[in-house]
């Protein structure tokens, strides 16, 4: 524990981890957040405080901000397609089956782990203790464009660039169905499934969320190949949206998908993501070709 005196400064009236955040410009909002959740964040006196709590100008707080202790991860030796680095940031083109960062149930067969191998003591350190570098992520069975942070400021600069919109990310879909127009638009809400927790749904107090898609081409089977332009990054958006219009996307069992024997994961590929380079501010754009698996899905359509 690194406890020490925190004076509400004059002014200041708010959410104890909006003026926290304010005061510490270095430190993570996650990690603030964690610190009060961890009851690591109280006043003189003892009471502990929520993150919305509300605090007054010249309010004594006794706070820990300090990061956890963790196991360190030991780097593998995996697979991994590098498409571009630098000393700022590593772009490179995820796997079909590979998890991002440790988490409940994964072994040392992540991302992370790869990462830790291919340029060790290079991954920029803010963060959650387990996803040094990481600033979005893909599902397990997408594949396809990421980008992670090596130095601090690319960390800051790529959140801000994702939370803000300003990144465009493109994907192609497979899904189930034929599609009833070339293109069209997705806005609805989406959030936790009510009854299933580690599921999202379409719900009316979820966040907002926009998707475009336009058909490529069209399946007898049938099943219809989009492209699909994400204007906001929820969890498992893509799929949850098709889903919600009734065409679940080939191989997507967990939201509707029958099963098929051409589909072994979920058909969604992260062909493009367009963003700010954090330092020179240079537009880069970087794409990755459909991987063999995906391939063989569409061809098994195709001489059917």
């Amino acid at each position: 524990m690194v406890e020490e005196l925190f004076v509400c400064p004059d002014g200041e009236f708010d959410r104890v981890d909006k003026i926290l955040a304010r005061s510490f410009p270095e430190i993570s909002r996650s990690l603030i957040k964690r610190a009060i959740e961890s009851k690591k964040v109280r006043k003189k006196g003892g009471l502990n405080l929520l993150p919305k709590s509300k605090v007054y100008p010249g309010e004594e707080l006794i706070i820990d901000l300090s990061r956890e202790e963790t196991v360190p991860l030991n780097a593998k030796n995996l697979p991994l397609e590098v498409l571009f680095e630098d000393e700022d940031l590593l772009v490179i083109n995820k796997t079909s089956g590979m998890v991002v960062h440790p988490g409940d149930g994964t072994k040392d067969d992540t991302l992370i782990h790869a990462l830790l191998h291919y340029c060790p003591d290079e991954l920029c350190p803010i963060g959650a203790p387990e996803r040094p570098g990481i600033v979005h992520r893909l599902d397990k069975e997408t594949s396809g464009v990421m980008v992670v942070a090596k130095s601090e400021k690319a960390y800051y600069s790529l959140v801000e660039q994702f939370s803000q919109r300003r990144t465009e990310k493109e994907y192609y879909a497979l899904v189930s169905g034929v599609l009833p127009s070339s293109v069209g638009q997705i806005e609805q809400p989406i959030g936790r499934h009510p009854k299933n927790r580690v599921k999202m749904a379409v719900v009316s107090n979820g966040k907002p969320a926009l998707t475009d898609w336009k058909v490529i081409s069209r399946f007898s089977e049938p099943f219809s190949l989009a492209q699909v332009r994400i204007h906001t990054g929820r969890t498992h958006q893509i799929r949850v949206h098709f889903s919600f219009l009734g065409y679940p996307l080939a191989g997507d069992v967990n939201y509707g998908a029958k099963k098929n024997e051409a589909f072994s994961r979920v058909m969604l590929h992260a062909r493009c993501l367009k963003f700010n380079h954090p330092v020179c501010g240079k537009k880069l754009t970087f794409s990755a070709d459909l991987p063999s698996d995906f391939k063989a899905g569409l061809n098994f359509l195709s001489v059917k």
